[in-house]
């Protein structure tokens, strides 16, 4: 639920899965020291997506490496309700589940926060943006897809800026987090349509100068809000 009360601000959230993966604490760190206001983390299980990825055992070892960092926990998994206690005993801050891999959200979003989390939900392109409309209340962001979750390579689907658009005209405090090919190149569409939650891969954690690249999509994204 929207915190009418405060101002939306920029969040920029580096996503770790583009790092060395032989050595995350470093990139985490990294990633901090250079400006991010969060990381993003993408747990993939091989049913809901085809790739794997992480889980809880992995956040747990990290938690303690980057105690400043906010964990944005992107569950692109089957059955997300299976590991809601899990990612919170592993120190999540936000559980970011798919409307698509659930048939209960709001009971979903319910529980992520009785664990002590944020709760966000996420769709993937294909997937109207009125789904989301009933839970929207119920959690604290909607991350909107703007490449299909689970492969890599993929462009920027600009035309996924209609649902951030949308979204920001009907819920003006709400957090909107966009997630795939984001970079220098894509920022402003993403800033124009409304999105403040700025996920971004390899052009950040592969730049030679990630705090430029952070400070680039930020002053994008300020200059909108």
């Amino acid at each position: 639920m929207a915190d009418k009360s405060r101002p939306l601000t920029c969040k920029i959230g580096p996503s770790i899965l583009n790092a060395d993966l032989s050595n995350l604490e470093k990139a985490c760190i990294q990633m901090m020291d250079s400006g991010a206001d969060y990381l993003h983390l993408d747990v993939m299980d091989g049913h809901f997506v085809p790739n794997l990825t992480f889980g809880h055992p992995l956040v747990k070892c990290l938690r303690p490496k980057v105690p400043r960092a906010f964990f944005d926990l992107h569950m692109m998994v089957a059955e997300p309700e299976k590991w809601v206690t899990d990612m919170a005993d592993a120190g999540a801050d936000q559980y970011t589940f798919h409307i698509e891999a659930t048939d209960n959200p709001l009971a979903l979003a319910r529980k992520i926060r009785e664990a002590g989390m944020k709760a966000g939900i996420g769709l993937k392109p294909g997937t109207p943006v009125e789904e989301v409309l009933p839970v929207v209340e119920a959690v604290d962001m909607v991350l909107v897809m703007t490449v299909e979750p689970g492969f890599g390579g993929q462009a920027f689907m600009a035309d996924m800026m209609a649902k951030v658009e949308f979204l920001r005209r009907s819920f003006p405090h709400l957090d909107i987090e966009v997630d795939g090919g984001v970079g220098p190149a894509t920022i402003d569409a993403c800033a124009k349509a409304g999105a403040n939650m700025i996920v971004s891969g390899s052009a950040v954690v592969k730049a030679n100068d990630p705090r430029a690249v952070i400070s680039q999509l930020r002053n994008s994204v300020v200059k909108e809000l």
